[in-house]
């Protein structure tokens, strides 16, 4: 669901093509992809493994260029990085001989040098606390938690206000139950730290959690299969994932993956 009156598209990828250069010629991984996302949206990126959901991300961070196409981000062509875009990963790659509080300050060293020593850690012990992490900002990486370590990573991805956060499976390593925990905490940050996201997952449960809408993507060379609205509450609860909506949703969304892999789908030939 799209919070507040603004509707226009904050991330567009219009056309784009990209093949990677390999020792035995050029990989395809993208086929005229077309993406609009909303501002102040949440959008889930689905597809078959090696389809493409990580290029993807990269052209939206301005980090490669297609070699047809154009990437728009709020009206402007995507022509390089922009300090405007946060990223979080599988791996959460927090430096060892940094604290926790001085991992999540980082990006505002970078984009924000004139910032006060001061105003950084108001800012980042905020977030800390905001996602159960007061008391922690003082340890190493390594004395936390894999759950843990990738809260903090948020933080460090959002810590600047960034316009889009872009997040390339950040809860695939964890277990089921920090996991979904995980997914709560994303949930309330969102609801307290308005920004745009685009999520690249394997799980279908948690495209629909998360999601304001479900990107399905063809195999390689990817193109835009498939777009699901969700329409769930914005403060839903893992509940919401036991109701027969999402349910339905879930259900459509596994045969689009098939579709996807080339597999057949129950009653079509």
């Amino acid at each position: 669901m799209i919070r507040g009156e603004t509707i226009e598209n904050l991330i567009e990828i219009k056309g784009a093509r990209h093949a990677y250069q390999t020792a035995s010629g050029p990989l395809p991984v993208l086929d005229g992809l077309e993406v609009a996302v909303p501002a102040g949206t949440f959008a889930a990126v689905v597809g078959p493994s090696g389809c493409g959901k990580s290029t993807l991300t990269k052209l939206v961070a301005g980090l490669m260029k297609p070699d047809e196409g154009e990437v728009w981000l709020h009206g402007e062509p995507v022509t390089g990085p922009r300090k405007t875009v946060g990223m979080a990963f599988q791996n959460p790659v927090l430096l060892e001989w940094r604290t926790i509080l001085e991992n999540v300050i980082l990006p505002l060293e970078i984009v924000a040098p004139k910032m006060s020593g001061k105003d950084r850690i108001a800012r980042a012990m905020e977030l800390l606390e905001m996602v159960g992490l007061s008391g922690f900002e003082n340890k190493r990486p390594s004395e936390l938690s894999g759950g843990m370590r990738q809260r903090a990573s948020l933080c460090r991805s959002i810590v600047h206000k960034p316009e889009v956060l872009i997040l390339d499976e950040p809860f695939g390593a964890l277990d089921a139950f920090t996991r979904e925990d995980l997914w709560q905490t994303m949930r309330d940050l969102r609801a307290a730290e308005p920004f745009t996201a685009v999520l690249i997952t394997h799980d279908l449960r948690e495209s629909v959690f998360l999601g304001d809408q479900v990107i399905v993507l063809s195999g390689r060379p990817a193109r835009t299969q498939y777009v699901m609205d969700v329409d769930l509450p914005a403060d839903r609860t893992l509940d919401v994932l036991f109701t027969k909506q999402a349910a339905d949703m879930l259900h459509i969304l596994r045969d689009q993956i098939k579709i996807a892999q080339g597999r057949d789908v129950e009653g079509q030939a």
